[in-house]
């Protein structure tokens, strides 16, 4: 290969690498502010009405771009991959968390989110798209040890087991929407969520009207804030990036997001809602990350290579011209 043609390519590979990262260091600080905002949704809205008309709202958004656009919509197994990320990803594990963070406070949930990796890699195992490693399985361990003693010593309240449970399966139900969106075709990510929202959408109205939820609008100015945040930040440009990323990195390497929420959740929610964060709170989320870092990340770093191949790419380009 001549060093015109490497450079080239190399060039290319770089920029669309470093793009990737962006928009991965771009999900983490929103994702991490959303239980923040699910928070104060929730003091108005009951949970399930509130998912619900969030993700409509943002579907409708994605909608409009789609139309506007002229983007072309999933076919056959695409279309089939799009519907259950939706009912997964979006309908089942929001139900689930919504619920659960009426009574949870904001940064354990985001410890129970530091799940996500772990149960992602555990899920692909299962599908075939991954092989067993036992780090997975000691940092299974190590993290259920750390929420043992986060909820023991709590964040200065009591935390009911049932809100506890749906955390952890709105975890789980995350996880295996976006494994389940690795074993179908690509297609757009704007078309991808706009069928998505609207399915996960249908669902939370559904369990809504089953849980007879009274249907109205919020009132005070923090909860439509926090309804315009999560529709806007929260839902259309969280879940482009989510994808943007998911469709460029494994379903585990972008898992890893979730290592990163808990920091920037527990700052914002002591400094917004005013939790109480407590010793072995800090110590039991430590032991959490801890945990997943040992299970999710193998020991050469799967997205230390990513950004090692980058920088070596982007080295050799720098060479290449100098020469």
């Amino acid at each position: 290969m001549s060093h015109s043609s490497f450079s080239k390519d190399g060039l290319g590979a770089a920029q669309a690498d470093r793009g990737t990262l962006i928009a991965f260091v771009l999900l983490v600080l929103v994702g991490g502010s959303n239980a923040v905002a699910v928070r104060f949704s929730n003091l108005e809205l009951p949970p399930f009405w509130g998912a619900a008309i969030r993700f409509a709202t943002a579907g409708l958004i994605f909608w409009i771009i789609v139309l506007g656009r002229r983007i072309a919509l999933p076919k056959g197994r695409a279309l089939i991959g799009a519907l259950l990320y939706g009912l997964l990803a979006i309908g089942a594990s929001y139900a689930f968390l919504y619920w659960g963070l009426v009574r949870v406070q904001a940064g354990l949930t985001m410890v129970v989110l530091a799940f996500v990796p772990l149960m992602t890699l555990f899920f692909a195992l299962a599908h075939g798209l991954e092989t067993f490693r036992w780090r997975g399985l000691i940092g299974a361990l190590i993290s259920i040890a750390g929420i043992l003693l986060a909820v023991g010593g709590g964040l200065g309240t009591a935390v009911p087991v049932a809100s506890l449970l749906a955390l952890v399966a709105g975890a789980a139900c995350m996880a295996e929407g976006s494994v389940v969106f690795k074993l179908f075709p690509k297609s757009h990510p704007v078309a991808t969520n706009a069928l998505a929202f609207t399915t996960g959408a249908s669902l939370l109205l559904g369990l809504s009207l089953v849980a007879g939820e009274e249907w109205n609008l919020p009132t005070g100015s923090n909860t439509w804030a926090a309804f315009f945040y999560l529709v806007l930040i929260g839902s259309v440009v969280l879940f482009y990036l989510y994808l943007y990323v998911l469709a460029r990195w494994t379903a585990s390497a972008t898992a890893y997001s979730f290592l990163l929420f808990p920091v920037a959740t527990v700052v914002i929610a002591a400094w917004l809602a005013g939790e109480v964060v407590t010793t072995s709170f800090v110590m039991g989320g430590a032991l959490v990350l801890a945990g997943v870092g040992v299970g999710a990340i193998s020991p050469n770093g799967q997205l230390m290579v990513r950004f090692a191949g980058w920088r070596r790419t982007f080295m050799r380009e720098d060479r290449i011209h100098v020469n």
